[in-house]
C-alpha cells in the first residue's frame, strides 16, 4: 500500500485547481495528462500529484502556496525531475521551477557573486561565468539540464567538489517561501534570517542548536561527502549560524528556494588529464590518498564494465584510449597556463614511476583535447549508461553512499560481498572517490513481493555497513524517501528525532513534501513497478526486437535522467523550444508507460493526452542516438498514431502530406497545374499548410524520366542501384542527376529500381504504418534478385537511407533479404568513401554543412561526410545546430507546428547561417532542411553531390550532360499530361474538403 499525506483525501481538487487559475498567471494544469506526467522522476518511486502548477513569476509561486495553505494541499517543488531518491514526486501540488523561472538576474565578476532564479540551469550560469573565467564549483553529471533550484535542495556536489565542496558551501543567501507564505532572506551570522517572524525563528533554532549541540558533533560523520539528513552542523557557532547553508539539501520538505545569491570561483581555463588503471574498483579506490597529495582538482573513478555498457548499447566510445586495467582512477589538475597544468600531472606520473612495487596496471597522460572529451564522456555518462535495457535495470535507490576517502577500498570489498550475498548484480561502478562518494546501480525486483522484501532487507543490511563505516547514507542525490527511513542507522534515533524538530521550526504543518526527509514513507512503498502493475497487453506493427517484442517494455525503457532537457544536440528540438515536459523524451515516454499502466490514463490508444504530447514530436530520431537508453520516441509515435486512427479519420495534412508519393506522382504529369493548386491560399488551407510556408515546387520532369531517356551509362564494372526517392525525383531531379554524374565519374554503372517504388517515409509520420509495410514489402520483392546478387543501394535522402536501416528491419524482422537489403544500403557519402577508392578534385570554397537529424541519429559525427569533405579540400564546418526544425512535413503544418518549426531553427541553425558569409556555400542532405533554409534564411543549399558535382565540373573533368532526344508524341503528351495533373489537383483539394467537412 501506498503512504498518503494527511487529508489529502478530502480534498476537493476542482476547486482547488479553478482557485489556482484564477490567481495565478502562470499554467495550472490537473488534469489527467498533466497529473500522470508528474508521477515519476529518475528514481524507483511513482506518486501522482494531485497537480501541476508552472509559474511564471515569483508572484505565482507565493500565489499558489497561499491557495493551497489556505484548502490544506501539501506542496512540493521540482526542477529538472531527475531526483533519484524519490524526493521530486508525492501525493501533493508540485510546482514546476523549471519552464519560466530560469533567469541569472545578476552576475557580479568581481564580487565573484551570481544572483539566479531556481530554475536556472546549471550549464547556463558556468558558461556566463566562464566569460570571467570562474565558474559555480558543484558540478554534478546532470550539469547540462540540472536546475540550480535542484541542486540547492539536495545540495548536489559533482567531479570538481574537491576544490568547491558541495552547494551548501557555495551559498551566500537565499530567498524563501514558508508554507505559511513568510518570504525571508537568510544567510549567516547574528542577522541570519530577515522578514517576518525572524526573531522567533532565529531563537528556535538557536535554542535547537544549543539543545543538540554535542549530538550532532558527535553524531554527523566528519567526511568530505555527508549529504544525508538536514544539515543542523551549519547552525552550529562554529559553522557562523549559517541558516542559508542549513536549509540547503532540504529537499523542499522545508522552505521554497525563491532566488539565491550563489558564490562563483576560478575556473581554471587550463587542464591536463592522467588515467591510472587497475585490477578492480576496489584496488584502484585503495590509491585515494597518495594521488589527493597530488592536489588534483577532479578524482574519479569508473570501471570495465561502465564501458561494456555503453558499447553494448551501440555508442561510440574509444576504449583503445584508456590504459591498461579494469577499473581506472581519473585524476585531473588545472592551472593557469597550460605548462602549469602538465606540470602537476607529469610530477603525478614521475611519482608513481619510482613506485618499487608497481600498485596500478598502467598509467596514461592526454594531450589531445579530443581524447580528454571522449575519456569525460565515458566516466559522465554512468548514471543514465548503469542501465542497460534487458540485460540490467539499473534501479537507482542506493547508489551513492559515501564513506572516508581512505576507508574507500575496504567498504568496495565489504559492498561487493554483501551484494553477492543478496544474489544481486552491480551494473558498474564509478563516482567521486576523491571525496569518497561511490556510485552503484541494482537488480532489485520490484515485481514481485518477495523481491520487494529483498530490497529492503538489502537496504538495511547496505545501511548498517555504510554506518559501521562513518559514513553517509547520500553522498549526493538526498534521502528522498529511499533512504529516509533508514537514517536512524547512520545518525540514531535522538537525531532522527531533531531532523523533526528543524523540520517542525519552518513547516509546523508538515505540508511541505511530506513524507521525505523527515517522517518518511517506508522505502518499500509507493514503488513504480510494484504489483499490482501489469501493462496493457497490445499487438503491434513494429516488432520491438529489442524490447522482446513489448511495447509496454519499451515504453518503460526511460528511466527518468532527462538527457532530452539538454539544450544542445538533436534529441527533443520540441523541448528545446518550448521548455515543456511534456514535450521531452522522458514526458512522452512517460505518458506512454502511463497509457500502458492504465490506472491514470485509462483511454489506451485512444488517450488524447498522449496524442497532445506526441502531436509536437518531430520525428528526428535524435533519442535513438542521444538518449542513454536508447529510446525511439520516432517509432513510438507512429505506433501510437497506428491504433489512434485505426478505423477514425486522420487530420487532413495526414492524406495531403503523409500520401505525397501518390499525388507527386499523379502531379508529375502537369507540374505546373499542380504547383498552383497546391501553392494558392485556397490549396493550402484545405490541405492544412501554413499560410506563412510556400510548398515545394514539383519539378517540370521526374529525375527517373531524364534517367530513362538519357544516354547510355558508361561502361564499368561495379553495379550499383541509386534510390529515387520521392522528393529527389518530384521535386529536385537535379541532384539525382547530380549524383549521376558522379557515381559515373568514380566508376559506377548507375541503375535505378525497375518501377515507381517508395520507401514510405512520410507515412511514419502520420502512423500510416499498414500502407508503409505494404511499400516495403513491395520494395524488397521487386529488388530480390538484386539484393540476393549483393547489389549495393545509394541513398541521396537521409531518411530514406534511415527507412532501410530502421523501419525496414523494424516491420520485416524475419525478411532474410530485408536484412540484406539493410546492410547494403548506403548514404551517398558513406559509399563514395567506404566502398570506392576515387577522390574528387579539390574544391577552393568555404561550406557550412546542416547535418539531417536522421543522418545524426545513425551516424553522430557525420565522419563520412567529414572525410568526403576533406577529400575535397574545402574549408569546412559541420554546424552543431541540431534538428532544423521543419523535419519532413512538420514545419508545413499549420498552425502550433509551424510555431514550433521556426522556434527550432532559430535555437541555433538560423543565428548560425546569418553568421555565415555570403559566399559560403550551404551544405544540407536533407530535403526538409534544404526547405527550411530557403524559406526562412532565404539561402539556397546545395546537396553534398551538388558540391562534388561542383568540383568536377569546375576542374574540367565532366561537363553538362548530354540528354537522349526524346522520341516524338510531344503535344498529345502534353495534352495527356494536364488533364492528368489537374485532376490530381482537384482530388487533392476535394480529399481534403471532404475532410474539412
Amino acid at each position: 500500500m501506498s503512504a498518503r499525506p494527511h487529508r489529502v483525501e478530502t480534498l476537493d481538487r476542482r476547486e482547488l485547481a479553478r482557485e489556482l487559475s484564477r490567481r495565478v498567471s502562470g499554467e495550472v494544469r490537473f488534469g489527467d495528462g498533466s497529473r500522470a506526467l508528474y508521477a515519476n522522476d529518475a528514481s524507483s518511486y511513482r506518486q501522482v500529484p494531485i497537480g501541476v502548477v508552472v509559474p511564471r513569476t515569483v508572484d505565482d509561486v507565493i500565489a499558489a502556496v497561499g491557495v493551497c495553505r489556505e484548502r490544506g494541499a501539501p506542496v512540493f517543488a521540482r526542477g529538472a525531475g531527475t531526483g533519484l531518491a524519490g524526493q521530486t514526486v508525492n501525493e501533493a501540488v508540485v510546482l514546476d521551477f523549471s519552464k519560466y523561472l530560469r533567469r541569472i538576474v545578476e552576475l557580479d565578476h568581481e564580487g565573484l557573486r551570481a544572483r539566479i532564479e531556481p530554475g536556472l540551469v546549471l550549464d547556463r550560469l558556468r558558461e556566463r561565468a566562464e566569460e570571467h573565467d570562474l565558474t559555480f564549483g558543484p558540478d554534478p553529471a546532470t550539469h547540462s539540464r540540472c536546475t540550480l533550484g535542484g541542486m540547492l535542495g539536495n545540495n548536489s556536489c559533482g567531479v570538481h567538489s574537491i576544490i568547491a565542496g558541495v552547494t551548501a558551501d557555495n551559498v551566500e543567501s537565499l530567498d524563501v517561501l514558508l508554507y505559511d507564505g513568510a518570504r525571508l532572506r537568510v544567510s549567516r551570522g547574528e542577522e541570519a534570517i530577515q522578514g517576518p517572524g525572524a526573531a522567533e525563528l532565529t531563537a528556535q533554532l538557536q535554542g535547537l542548536a544549543d539543545r543538540w549541540g554535542d549530538r550532532v558533533r558527535a553524531g554527523f560523520p566528519q567526511i568530505p561527502r555527508r549529504i544525508s539528513g538536514y544539515n543542523l552542523d551549519r547552525l552550529l557557532p562554529e559553522a557562523g549560524f549559517d541558516v542559508a547553508a542549513a536549509l540547503v539539501g532540504t529537499e523542499s520538505t522545508c522552505c521554497f528556494v525563491l532566488g539565491a545569491d550563489l558564490r562563483l570561483i576560478p575556473s581554471p581555463q587550463h587542464r591536463s588529464l592522467v588515467l591510472l588503471g587497475y585490477d578492480a574498483p576496489w584496488s584502484a579506490a585503495d590509491h585515494v590518498p597518495e594521488v589527493m597529495e597530488f592536489e588534483p582538482i577532479g578524482l574519479e573513478t569508473f570501471d570495465q564494465r561502465l564501458v561494456d555498457n555503453e558499447l553494448r548499447k551501440g555508442f561510440r566510445r574509444h576504449p583503445e584510449l584508456l590504459p591498461g586495467g579494469e577499473a581506472w582512477l581519473l585524476v585531473e589538475f588545472g592551472g593557469d597556463s597550460k605548462e602549469e597544468a602538465d606540470a602537476k600531472a607529469e610530477r603525478l606520473q614521475a611519482a608513481m614511476r619510482k613506485k618499487r612495487s608497481k600498485d596500478y596496471l598502467d598509467m596514461k597522460l592526454y594531450e589531445d583535447p579530443d581524447e580528454v572529451a571522449q575519456v569525460w564522456e565515458i566516466r559522465e555518462g554512468g548514471v543514465g549508461h548503469s542501465k542497460v535495457p534487458g540485460e540490467h535495470p539499473g534501479w537507482p535507490s542506493w547508489e551513492d553512499a559515501a564513506v572516508a576517502p581512505e576507508r574507500c577500498g575496504k567498504y568496495l570489498r565489504d559492498f561487493d560481498r554483501l551484494v553477492k550475498d543478496h544474489g544481486l548484480q552491480v551494473s558498474c561502478y564509478f563516482g567521486h572517490v576523491g571525496h569518497g562518494c561511490l556510485h552503484t546501480r541494482l537488480d532489485w525486483d520490484f515485481s514481485t513481493r518477495d523481491g520487494i522484501r529483498r530490497y529492503r532487507a538489502f537496504l538495511e543490511a547496505a545501511a548498517d555497513l555504510v554506518g559501521s563505516y562513518g559514513g553517509s547514507l547520500s553522498g549526493e542525490h538526498g534521502d528522498g524517501q529511499a533512504r529516509a527511513e533508514l537514517l536512524d542507522r547512520m545518525f540514531g534515533p535522538e537525531l532522527v528525532t531533531a531532523f523533526s524538530e528543524f523540520k517542525a521550526v519552518w513547516d509546523p504543518e508538515g505540508r511541505m513534501n511530506p513524507g521525505k526527509v523527515s517522517d518518511p514513507y517506508p522505502l518499500d512503498t509507493n514503488l513504480r513497478m510494484a504489483p499490482p502493475y501489469r501493462p496493457r497487453q497490445v499487438k503491434t506493427y513494429f516488432s520491438f526486437g529489442e524490447d522482446g517484442g513489448s511495447f509496454a517494455d519499451a515504453a518503460e525503457r526511460c528511466f527518468g535522467v532527462g538527457a532530452c532537457r539538454d539544450q544542445e544536440g538533436v534529441m527533443c528540438p520540441s523541448y528545446q523550444a518550448t521548455f515543456e515536459e511534456r514535450y521531452s523524451t522522458r514526458g512522452r515516454a512517460r505518458l506512454l508507460f502511463e497509457m500502458m499502466r492504465g490506472d491514470q490514463l485509462s483511454d489506451g490508444w485512444r488517450s488524447k493526452e498522449v496524442l497532445h504530447a506526441l502531436d509536437l514530436c518531430l520525428s528526428c530520431k535524435g533519442c535513438r542516438n542521444e538518449c542513454p537508453v536508447r529510446v525511439d520516441m520516432a517509432t513510438y509515435k507512429a505506433e501510437f498514431l497506428a491504433h489512434h486512427y485505426e478505423h477514425r479519420l486522420r487530420p487532413r495534412q495526414a492524406y495531403a502530406l503523409g500520401l505525397i508519393m501518390y499525388w507527386a506522382r499523379l502531379a508529375s504529369r502537369a507540374p505546373r497545374i499542380a504547383n498552383a493548386v497546391a501553392g494558392s491560399g485556397p490549396g493550402k488551407l484545405l490541405a492544412g499548410v501554413a499560410p506563412q510556408r510556400t510548398p515545394p515546387q514539383f519539378a517540370d520532369e521526374p529525375f527517373t524520366s531524364w534517367f530513362a531517356r538519357r544516354e547510355g551509362p558508361l561502361r564499368a564494372s561495379r553495379r550499383i542501384i541509386l534510390w529515387p526517392d520521392t522528393f529527389t525525383n518530384y521535386f529536385e531531379p537535379r541532384i539525382g542527376r547530380a549524383a549521376v554524374e558522379v557515381l559515373e565519374t568514380a566508376g559506377c554503372a548507375v541503375e535505378l529500381p525497375r518501377g515507381a517504388l517508395c520507401c514510405g517515409r512520410p507515412l511514419y509520420d502520420f502512423g500510416m504504418l499498414k500502407i508503409a509495410r505494404r511499400r516495403l514489402e513491395e520494395i524488397v520483392e521487386r529488388l530480390r534478385p538484386e539484393i540476393r546478387a549483393g547489389v549495393h543501394v545509394v541513398g541521396l535522402e537521409p531518411s530514406c537511407v534511415d527507412v532501410f536501416r530502421d523501419e525496414l528491419l523494424n516491420m520485416l524482422p524475419h525478411d532474410e533479404d530485408a536484412k540484406r537489403l539493410s546492410k547494403q544500403t548506403f548514404s551517398f557519402c558513406e559509399y563514395l568513401t567506404e566502398h570506392l577508392e576515387w577522390s574528387p578534385p579539390a574544391l577552393a570554397a568555404r561550406v557550412v554543412v546542416q547535418g539531417h537529424c536522421h543522418h545524426r541519429a545513425a551516424e553522430k559525427d557525420m565522419r563520412h561526410d567529414r572525410a568526403l569533405l576533406d577529400r575535397l579540400g574545402v574549408d569546412y564546418e559541420v554546424l552543431d545546430t541540431g534538428c532544423c526544425g521543419m523535419a519532413g512535413s512538420f514545419g508545413y503544418h499549420a498552425g502550433e507546428r509551424y510555431d514550433v518549426s521556426v522556434a527550432v531553427a532559430e535555437q541555433r541553425l538560423l543565428p548560425a547561417l546569418r553568421e555565415a558569409s555570403e559566399d559560403t556555400l550551404v551544405v544540407a542532405d536533407g530535403f526538409s532542411c534544404r526547405g527550411q533554409i530557403s524559406q526562412l534564411a532565404g539561402r539556397e543549399p546545395l546537396h553534398i553531390a551538388e558540391l562534388v558535382q561542383r568540383a568536377l565540373r569546375e576542374s574540367g573533368r565532366t561537363g553538362p550532360e548530354t540528354l537522349a532526344t526524346a522520341n516524338g508524341g510531344g503535344s498529345r503528351a502534353g495534352m495527356a499530361a494536364a488533364v492528368a495533373g489537374a485532376g490530381a489537383a482537384t482530388a487533392l483539394v476535394a480529399l481534403a474538403a471532404r475532410h474539412r467537412r
